[in-house]
């Protein structure tokens, strides 16, 4: 399976304050992180199938940070506060998954992973 690549989509950064650089290069620096242990578990994976499965979990991970900064956004207005710094980061972590099911063999091997979790899940569930 071949490795990702990730970046900070341009339009994230440039909704950023004009105090927000910093802002900018954690989210770069983040997205680094992210890149390198899902290509380092693609590389050192036993099978395609183990590679997906590391890749879901990432994946779930994005998924539940981007929920957090999601509620952060709420929670932000209702304090009379600016949340553009938690949308920056929700919007972000949402674009990081769709990076990921851009990678076509990935994201059928992904979609065959989490659909086998569900059902898993659901037996586990019901059982």
């Amino acid at each position: 399976m071949d490795t990702v690549s990730l970046g900070v989509p341009q339009q994230i950064l440039e909704a950023l304050p004009e105090e927000g650089v910093d802002a900018g290069s954690d989210m770069k620096r983040v997205v680094a992180s992210w890149q390198e242990r899902i290509n380092e578990a693609i590389e050192t994976a036993d099978s395609d199938r183990d590679a997906a499965s590391s890749v879901a979990d990432a994946v779930e991970a994005l998924e539940d940070r981007h929920e957090r900064y999601d509620e952060h956004v709420v929670e932000l207005r209702a304090w009379g506060q600016s949340p553009i710094y938690a949308i920056a980061w929700r919007n972000l972590y949402a674009d990081l998954v769709a990076q990921l099911y851009d990678h076509d063999e990935l994201a059928d091997r992904m979609n065959r992973e989490r659909n086998a979790r569900l059902v898993e899940d659901g037996i586990r569930f019901n059982g």
